[in-house]
């Protein structure tokens, strides 16, 4: 990381007396394109950005950003350091996100099914959307016991390296998992499938059993059940059940949270279709 620098002090561009100043659709569209991606990026990464980091990562002009980081800054979505020179993301990006958990509808019918789900096996449990190549958490219920997988909420992982991820995947024909994934399979442990024909062979295997399963392919000593939610339109969404492998191997811990993850999952998709 570089040095943390003073940001530097850009002076307004000056007009014509007596003209408003002209903004083409063209230069709309881009500021509001780097808004966005200068939001995406703030968002992917824990540590504050300085604005040499940003310019680096996005290859903007730096008295744009810096324009840009300084009304983010005043309206909310971007905070700073103490010293005013690393940018980080703002509460203003948690309200937004918060509220569209709250109006989807999928989300608010799961809620009370993840809660069931939870209580019966005391496992944790989830429900994930699939956008592009990766799966975003939108709830999740903890189990009780005190080794347990923490929430994921709005947390963006790898389709092809979760259970989730390949439950919504084997919904798809193989031309069409090849086009949404990358060329290269990035692992998140020493387990995660990185071979594409590798990939497809498991997800044929899901689409016959109707459920994706997966052992420390996304978090290591975990084992994870999924099953895609079909209610009607294009299948994206999914609800797991992650368990640690100590409690995998106990008497019948396995079928038993399978067997509540697709009857739970069925039960939600009869719900759904009523909505």
């Amino acid at each position: 990381m570089d040095e943390l620098e003073e940001p530097q002090q850009v002076s307004p561009r000056r007009q014509s007396p007596g003209r408003p100043a002209s903004t083409s659709s063209s230069s709309a569209v881009k500021s509001a394109d780097r808004t966005v991606e200068l939001l995406e990026l703030l968002a992917r990464v824990r540590d504050p950005l300085t604005l040499s980091e940003i310019h680096r990562e996005l290859g903007y002009p730096k008295s744009s950003l810096f324009v840009l980081l300084h009304t983010l800054v005043a309206r909310g979505w971007v905070e700073t350091d103490r010293r005013g020179t690393g940018y980080f993301i703002g509460l203003h990006a948690l309200l937004v996100g918060t509220s569209y958990l709250d109006r989807d509808p999928v989300i608010r019918a799961a809620t009370r099914t993840l809660e069931q789900l939870r209580t019966e096996v005391n496992e944790t449990c989830h429900l994930a959307r699939l956008e592009g190549p990766d799966v975003v958490y939108l709830a999740s219920r903890e189990s009780a016991h005190h080794l347990r997988l923490t929430s994921r909420v709005g947390r963006r992982l790898p389709a092809h390296a979760t259970a989730l991820g390949k439950a919504l995947l084997a919904r798809r024909s193989d031309q069409e998992v090849l086009e949404l994934l990358p060329e290269t399979l990035v692992p998140l442990t020493a387990h995660t499938i990185t071979d594409r024909d590798a990939l497809l062979a498991e997800l044929a295997e899901t689409r016959a059993r109707g459920y994706s399963a997966e052992q420390e392919q996304n978090t290591e000593g975990l084992g994870c059940f999924a099953v895609a939610l079909d209610h009607g339109g294009p299948v994206v969404d999914a609800i797991s059940c992650s368990v640690p492998l100590a409690r995998l191997k106990e008497g019948d811990h396995a079928a038993q949270v399978l067997d509540a993850v697709q009857r739970h999952a069925g039960e939600l998709c009869t719900l759904l279709r009523m909505v």
